[in-house]
């Protein structure tokens, strides 16, 4: 076990067969929305997130323009996403490894001092006017090596702020934080960026770094719920995917996110193009679509932090319904009504990142965290190597109309194909019917159909 002064405290760790309650108290109440943030260290912990995601959405919004500014192509987007996630792909279960073997706040101090430097140096290029495409590449390649161990760092470390109890109401405030963040971001991007240029966006958001820096550094160690971590040893990434592989609630949620986030998350080309080619409507259109997209994303994490468990079927049902939004808006006519369906598409994408990503965490034993999450990191946001130059290259060569439409397919198509493997791996029927005048679809135990036939 893990020594030093928050080993008291430190949580007996869970199995996949006996996941965490959502009650700590026992008294069998639902906890309420923001029922984490009575936490110091997480309180802490949030509020530093909440300026340092508003400057990451700044950057983003002004990266993808000024790609696009400087090269007029949706494929140089779809590059510079690609390379902000490429070490992801190559190197994240490597990140997963040595975030169970060190101590997670030094090492988010690291990272996030990386990132701070890296957004600087981009800003002073951009404002002397000395910035070339091949910079971008190079600082959001930069960005994705510090992301290898900062993201699975940032997510196994919730669990060591809150305890297990807590876990699934905190991972959904964080990503009510990162979607509340979406709704400033971009805003005060597209005004940077219409307004003073994209330099100050950069500079904005190497600055914002010292809100989280100065939240890890006011935590007190001793109420941490410290986990035992990994000794260094051979074999640990292959005990990683062994792990994995013998759990298929694991594997198949990770093979579903990992379809979703290759075709279907690929907004920086998407939105980019519909703003500047199809409607043509500039900067400001483009945050509005990013805004509205964030209002919907805010209400789905906010509906998954009232939940007091994760189910399978939401999952799916979310997917299937997030492809078919794509599916939808990739058809419509109209500037508004594209904006419009943004809401519902960052509502049932967000319902599908926060329902997996917990599901995930409370159902993995603490030891393995740090792997799992980085496998579930690399295959979400690693698939953007391959989805992003992929939805760039159709965008380009037949519009942005059928890039969506595909993305969306690919998204509603992968949903279903997994709902009805999981239900064959779970000795699971699909069941067909009415519940009080309204249909009803849902899964049920093939036992049950069979008690039901006999009787």
């Amino acid at each position: 076990m893990s020594s030093g002064p928050g080993a008291d405290s430190a949580p007996a760790p869970t199995t996949h067969n006996s996941p965490p309650a959502p009650d700590p108290a026992g008294t069998g109440r639902k906890l309420s929305m923001f029922s984490s943030l009575r936490i110091r260290n997480y309180r802490l912990f949030f509020m530093g997130q909440v300026v340092s995601n508003i400057g990451t959405w700044m950057q983003r919004i002004a990266q993808d323009w000024l790609v696009l500014s400087l090269t007029g192509s949706s494929t140089a987007v779809g590059v510079t996403t690609a390379l902000q996630f490429l070490p992801m792909l190559l190197f994240g279960l490597y990140g997963g490894v040595l975030v169970d073997r060190l101590r997670k706040r030094p090492t988010l101090l690291v990272t996030q001092v990386a990132m701070a430097l890296t957004a600087i140096a981009l800003a002073v290029l951009t404002l002397s006017g000395h910035v070339q495409v091949w910079h971008v590449y190079l600082a959001a390649f930069a960005v994705g090596l510090a992301t290898v161990v900062d993201n699975p760092a940032r997510q196994s470390f919730v669990s060591e702020l809150v305890g297990p109890g807590q876990l699934q109401n905190a991972v959904s405030l964080n990503s009510a934080n990162f979607q509340s963040a979406r709704l400033v971001g971009p805003a005060v991007a597209g005004l940077m960026i219409t307004g003073v240029g994209t330099g100050y966006a950069f500079l904005a958001n190497g600055l914002s770094f010292v809100a989280p820096i100065a939240g890890l550094l006011l935590m007190r160690a001793r109420e941490l719920h410290l986990v035992q971590r990994a000794p260094r040893a051979k074999g640990q990434l292959r005990e990683g995917l062994h792990y994995v592989a013998g759990r298929p609630d694991l594997i198949w949620t990770i093979v579903l996110v990992g379809f979703i986030g290759t075709f279907g998350f690929n907004f920086p080309v998407y939105l980019s193009a519909f703003a500047n080619d199809v409607f043509r409507a500039g900067a400001g259109s483009y945050s509005l679509f990013n805004t509205l997209m964030a209002i919907g994303s805010l209400v789905g994490a906010l509906l998954a932090a009232r939940r007091g468990t994760t189910r399978m079927r939401v999952l799916i049902a979310a997917a299937v319904a997030f492809g078919t939004m794509e599916l939808v808006a990739a058809t419509v006519p109209s500037l508004w009504l594209f904006a419009l369906l943004m809401a519902p598409i960052g509502m049932f994408g967000m319902t599908v990142n926060v329902t997996a990503n917990t599901s995930i965490q409370m159902t993995t034993d603490p030891a393995m965290r740090g792997r799992v999450m980085a496998l579930y990191m690399m295959v979400f946001l690693g698939g953007s190597p391959v989805g992003a130059p992929i939805a760039g290259w159709i965008t380009d060569a037949y519009g942005v109309r059928a890039g969506l439409a595909v993305g969306g397919a690919i998204a509603a198509a992968a949903a279903v194909t997994i709902g009805l493997v999981l239900a064959r791996v779970g000795n699971l029927r699909l069941s067909v019917g009415w519940n009080h005048g309204h249909p009803r679809v849902t899964f049920v135990p093939r036992e049950r159909e069979e008690l039901a036939a006999v009787a």
